[in-house]
């Protein structure tokens, strides 16, 4: 078990739920129906890749791959780079801020972080047997 996985993925968690409400509640007053999109979508993925992150880090236990250390990090750094991307731009739209613009250029890197993270699990769990088999 990686712990700090597993607490940085209950934290994103609560984040997630958090952010998710004030989407949907506070923020339609605030932006159109494409910024909600927008941070309707951040808070999807990074939801998603809180599960994700979770089971890299009960893996760890079982597994104890490098892969698996490096599937933490990559989902860790996709959801910040990712959903952190669409949060700003939903900000930039919300509070009405010039430029900005370059964020949308970081979301798909956070993408592919978010791939690799899936690509390097995919490594952990084939590559070594579990320490009960």
């Amino acid at each position: 078990m990686n712990k700090t996985f597993l607490q940085i993925a209950v934290l994103s968690g609560a984040l997630s739920v958090i952010l998710g409400a004030f989407g949907a509640h506070g923020l339609k007053q605030i932006v159109d129906e494409n910024g909600l999109k927008i941070f309707e979508t951040a808070v999807r993925y990074q939801f998603y890749h809180v599960f994700a992150l979770a089971l890299t880090g009960v893996l760890y236990k079982e597994f104890g791959s490098k892969y698996l250390y490096y599937a933490g990090w990559m989902f860790i750094i996709g959801m910040i780079f990712f959903s952190g991307s669409l949060y700003v731009l939903t900000y930039k739209t919300a509070a009405n801020v010039s430029g900005l613009n370059w964020v949308g250029l970081i979301t798909p890197i956070g993408g592919v972080f978010l791939i690799m993270g899936w690509i390097c699990l995919a490594f952990a769990v084939s590559a070594k047997k579990a320490k009960n088999q």
